[in-house]
């Protein structure tokens, strides 16, 4: 006697990309700051919500992080957000972050 299964099969809906993934992405391209960067980015994640996904990285959620900083680290920090998030939009991860065509 063979039993079937009657529950259909679902399509696997993927796990939001993590933030952190991203972050040593872009830290292998950074050299000798990397580092500092490191440190930034990880108190970064730490204000979203570690461990965060990608996309709970917007350009508000990054200016109110930054002005949580200290007024002496704020550019840097307004710096290093401009840096990773032109690296994140080339090197295709926002849009490996946001799926198309699922299906419903």
């Amino acid at each position: 006697m063979t039993f079937r299964d009657f529950l259909p099969s679902l399509p696997a809906v993927p796990l939001p990309l993590p933030l952190g993934q991203a972050v040593r992405a872009f830290l292998e391209t950074r050299g000798a700051q990397a580092e500092r960067e490191a440190a930034l980015l990880t108190a970064f994640e730490s204000y979203l919500g570690a461990p965060a996904p990608l996309l709970a990285y917007t350009r508000p959620t990054g200016e109110a992080w930054r002005r949580s900083l200290p007024p002496a680290e704020q550019a840097e920090a307004e710096a290093l957000l401009t840096a990773f998030r032109a690296f994140l939009r080339e090197e295709g991860w926002f849009d490996a972050a946001r799926p198309v065509n699922w299906l419903d």
